[in-house]
């Protein structure tokens, strides 16, 4: 179920607070994957918490309105091994 129009989009508010201090080298640290992405972090590089490590992203104008959580998988992708076959002599 979505966020009620009236009370606007959900984000953490050191987020803002961290953007408007920005400096240009430096990349903001995310742990609030819950946070919706607003236009004032248009071009702003984050580095986006998955539970282990942290995934660099640089944010784009069609990226307005998602999540941060959205941008960083927490899913490790796996597959079985292959056999190794015998060399013949």
């Amino acid at each position: 179920m979505a966020r009620s129009t009236r009370k606007g989009p959900f984000f953490h508010p050191s987020l803002l607070k961290q953007t408007k201090n920005k400096k240009d080298f430096q990349r903001i640290k995310v742990w609030a994957r819950s946070s919706t992405i607003l236009k004032e972090f248009i071009g702003i590089d984050f580095d986006i918490h998955n539970g282990r490590s942290f995934i660099p992203i640089t944010i784009k104008e069609e990226m307005v309105g998602h999540k941060f959580g959205e941008f960083a998988s927490t899913r490790k992708i796996g597959g079985h091994k292959l056999k190794k076959t015998k060399a013949f002599k």
